[in-house]
């Protein structure tokens, strides 16, 4: 017989000492020498558990009483259900959060073998509320018509939910006026299942300096009932709505976006003010979405860039070219190169918008060192920046570019990575090959979340 078989039944209550919190929000502990999670346990709770699932070599529990709450612990002010899955620390003191996610950043590094690198401690504003310019509602059949909300952690169960305390009020007001107005209008939401249904999702993005707010809605379909009324609608009601957009997603398929947009009013980007310039953001592009914890990330990077004045700077996966422009005024010149062609083309823009004329921005594929600097090599003929800024997506960089930037044997690298298990595999392979990592700076840019931004620098003698 099993070992937790035979002890552990599920419906059964235990008491349970939480001894740590993972990054997914899981206080961990032990029953009977079986490791057991409890979502929203916090780090020194005695509590009362009921198991849910019980597997060979774990449990999974909810919480039935906290017995005597951990010192960390603090008030949850959000009114979604714990099932949202959004926040990993919203019960949890700021700065335990803060500390917990150091040591996640110097797990990383000693995983990857980096045991001597230093991590810092976390850098923050300070804001924990309010802080996320873009939104992403996932919109579902519900008994009363249309629902918008999250997705509950690794599903995609609907949890309704329009106001969440990371984002601006606002948002919450127009999800609300949208579900609202389908429900009045019989617009159908899309069902996964049957593929059947207009509404797929709300999507909305904010310039926090400017307040200006773009609304995208994702359909199925070529065009939706009512569309002009609701675009007037929300223009009238939300005084920031600069533009209303449709964006025809039809395929059976768990990406957000399709390819086509259509503008109903105003304009198909909005702007926002990062680093004392001025951006124009269109739905598809990269833009941090803390635009606080940007500036802090930026200022960071540009210090670890050690910049004289004179360098060629390459921006690596440069998005709408933020980082590299905000460090315009310190180089010779910046090269900014990006996959995403829409992205190139707002990166192009912002230059021109903030008179920068020492960048320029190519499109080209990160997945390969060849792919990626050949537009650049093809018009100006091959040369090695001084420093390059990386900044790739969850998943890290690749082999072949760290590979290409360490055989032209750049003299700094500055590294930005939201995901610090992929920073560490990557700053290992670059110390391979003759860098030497230097102090690794942690950023909260996703507070009350599992996530946390670095920025490292190497450097080559």
């Amino acid at each position: 017989m099993k070992k937790n078989e035979s002890v552990l039944q599920k419906n059964t209550c235990h008491p349970m000492t939480v001894r740590a919190i993972n990054n997914l929000g899981n206080g961990v502990g032990e029953i009977n020498g079986i490791v057991t999670f409890v979502r929203g346990g916090v780090t020194g709770d005695e509590l009362t558990v009921r198991l849910i699932k019980c597997n060979r070599d774990y449990c999974v529990a909810r919480i039935e009483e906290i017995i005597t709450p951990s010192p960390y612990r603090t008030e949850d002010t959000c009114d979604a259900p714990l099932s949202c899955g959004g926040c990993a620390y919203r019960g949890v003191d700021y700065a335990h959060e803060l500390e917990l996610k150091r040591q996640d950043v110097e797990h990383a590094f000693r995983k990857a073998g980096l045991r001597e690198v230093t991590v810092e401690p976390v850098r923050t504003t300070g804001q924990t509320a309010g802080y996320r310019n873009k939104a992403q509602y996932p919109i579902a059949p519900g008994p009363d018509g249309p629902e918008l909300g999250f997705y509950a952690a690794r599903s995609h169960r609907l949890v309704p939910a329009e106001h969440c305390p990371l984002q601006p009020a606002v948002f919450g007001e127009i999800a609300s006026a949208v579900r609202d107005f389908a429900r009045e209008r019989q617009i159908s939401a899309y069902d996964e299942e049957t593929g059947k249904g207009f509404l797929r999702h709300l999507y909305l993005r904010m310039g926090q300096a400017t307040g200006e707010i773009l609304v995208t809605l994702v359909i199925n379909g070529k065009t939706l009932p009512h569309a002009e009324e609701l675009a007037d609608l929300l223009c009238d009601r939300f005084p920031g709505v600069v533009g209303v957009l449709l964006n025809h997603n039809t395929a059976k398929t768990n990406l957000i976006l399709g390819e086509k947009y259509t503008t109903l009013r105003g304009r198909a980007w909005m702007e926002d003010i990062l680093c004392g310039l001025r951006f124009a953001i269109r739905p598809a592009a990269f833009y941090q979405v803390n635009r606080d914890g940007a500036e802090l990330l930026y200022r960071i990077a540009r210090e670890k860039a050690s910049l004289r004045g004179d360098e060629i700077l390459f921006d690596l996966y440069c998005g709408t070219g933020t980082i590299g422009l905000s460090m315009a005024d310190g180089v010779g010149e910046v090269i900014g190169i990006e996959i995403v062609p829409d992205a190139v083309a707002c990166a192009k823009e912002n230059a021109a918008r903030n008179g920068i004329k020492n960048a320029s921005f190519f499109c080209g594929d990160a997945s390969g060192a060849e792919g990626l600097l050949a537009p650049v090599f093809a018009e100006r003929g091959q040369f090695r920046p001084d420093v390059v800024i990386l900044d790739p997506p969850r998943k890290g960089s690749t082999p072949e570019l760290l590979g290409y930037i360490a055989s032209l044997e750049v003299p700094r690298i500055v590294y930005v990575s939201c995901d610090p298990a992929t920073l560490a595999r990557d700053a290992a392979y670059l110390a391979e090959r003759g860098y030497t990592v230097g102090p690794v700076t942690p950023v909260d840019m996703f507070p009350r979340t599992g996530h946390v931004e670095c920025v490292c620098s190497l450097t080559r003698g």
